[in-house]
């Protein structure tokens, strides 16, 4: 089971009712999910246990005896998490509400070196936040991890992500359980981004697509309130997409017109270095477009044109409720308006009637909420984050 997938009457179910504040008392749940109040009861003694409810306070009476108050525990259990960028680690701490990070940190680091050098450098870093979340008194729960290339979400491992070699099979989730002694989720960047958008600032939303705009090009899909990843896990890959734009250009997967060969930031940096302009990064680009200069300027509004164009497929397909751009470069407002324009030139009348197009609202903290989150509902979820073969939790 994963953390999209609980099912109704699960650990994790019963969380998700009282952190949106569908429940607030054990008689709630019993309403909401129409199970006998033993096992309901058994549920929130569960994750009372578990660090992640309280209960006390009594609530109004609704003629019988006055309920105790059921809270998201805002004190104790977190989470550790990381949002990995091909050339950046950003870790920080999520608490049980899924809604705040702490204690946040970001250092370059360049993923393309291999996999060894990643995990000694995100498994110190993350050594480090837990030590310091301790010694303030909070208990470690699990690990999440975005990492930016596909990624076998059961078996814990990157597959064959475009320009990093060394990476393909490489089972990061049991390595860094092993030097952690955590138990760790692994997901795909754009999946965690998603999940921590729609969790913090999107929850009454039940069909989002979710765009990172940065380095590379990704998207994560929620459905029905729940993550969809597809019958393999590539479901919201549109940086593979043919656009004309691309014409014949190679790609690093191996095809030729792909969207990330023209719309990414890597893309655009390389675009912009063939001119004498000095672009190493997304941030180099916002630097340029917000100072006005005009080539850059062009690239990233056409960017956004080439996006908006395969995310009109999308969002015919798809018809969701929000587009929401996150990333590096949904910072660039040409960017965000181009893909704005080329939704409603090329949708549906009835697609975009009431969709909302905009800008992520929690920027770079998006994906550490997210794989946070998605760390403790897991936690919460049955039997928990899967430890390697012969691991116990601590």
């Amino acid at each position: 089971m994963t953390a999209s997938d609980e099912l109704p009457g699960s650990a994790a179910h019963v969380l998700e009712l009282v952190a949106s504040g569908s429940a607030t008392s054990r008689a709630d749940l019993v309403r909401e999910l129409g199970l006998a109040a033993s096992t309901v009861s058994t549920r929130v003694q569960e994750l009372v246990d578990a660090g992640l409810l309280t209960e006390s306070g009594e609530g109004a009476s609704r003629g019988g005896r006055r309920p105790r108050l059921l809270r998201i525990a805002t004190q104790g259990a977190v989470a550790l998490a990381a949002d990995l960028g091909s050339h950046h680690i950003r870790t920080g701490a999520v608490g049980p509400t899924g809604s705040t990070c702490f204690d946040v940190d970001e250092h370059a680091f360049d993923l393309t070196a291999g996999p060894e050098p990643a995990l000694d450098a995100l498994a110190e870093r993350l050594a480090e936040l837990a030590e310091r979340q301790r010694a303030a008194g909070r208990t470690v729960r699990g690990v999440g991890i975005g990492f930016p290339g596909p990624v076998d979400t059961d078996g814990g491992r990157i597959i064959a992500p475009s320009r990093m070699p060394g990476w393909h099979l490489f089972a990061l989730r049991d390595r860094l359980t092993d030097r952690l002694g955590l138990p760790v989720l692994l997901d795909n960047d754009a999946n965690m981004l998603a999940l921590g958008e729609h969790r913090a600032a999107h929850r009454k939303l039940r069909h989002l697509v979710v765009v990172k705009a940065g380095r590379g090009i990704g998207s994560g899909v929620i459905s029905h309130g729940r993550l969809y990843r597809g019958a393999r896990g590539s479901a919201g890959d549109i940086s593979h997409v043919r656009v004309d734009a691309a014409a014949e250009r190679p790609c690093s997967c191996g095809n030729i017109g792909c969207l990330e060969t023209v719309a990414s930031g890597a893309a655009i940096a390389a675009a912009l270095r063939a001119q004498g302009i000095a672009a190493d990064s997304a941030t180099d680009i916002l630097r340029l477009v917000e100072n006005g200069e005009p080539y850059a300027t062009t690239l990233v509004r056409q960017a956004g044109r080439d996006i908006g164009a395969v995310l009109a497929v999308v969002v015919n397909f798809f018809n969701p409720e929000a587009v929401i751009l996150g990333g590096a470069l949904s910072g660039a407002e040409p960017l965000v308006a181009a893909v704005r324009g080329m939704l409603y030139e090329r949708c549906l009348p009835m697609a975009t009637r009431e969709l909302t197009i905009d800008a992520a609202a929690f920027g770079p903290d998006a994906g550490l909420l997210g794989a946070g989150h998605a760390a403790l509902r897991e936690l919460a979820a049955g039997d928990g984050l899967r430890f390697p073969a012969g691991k116990r939790a601590p």
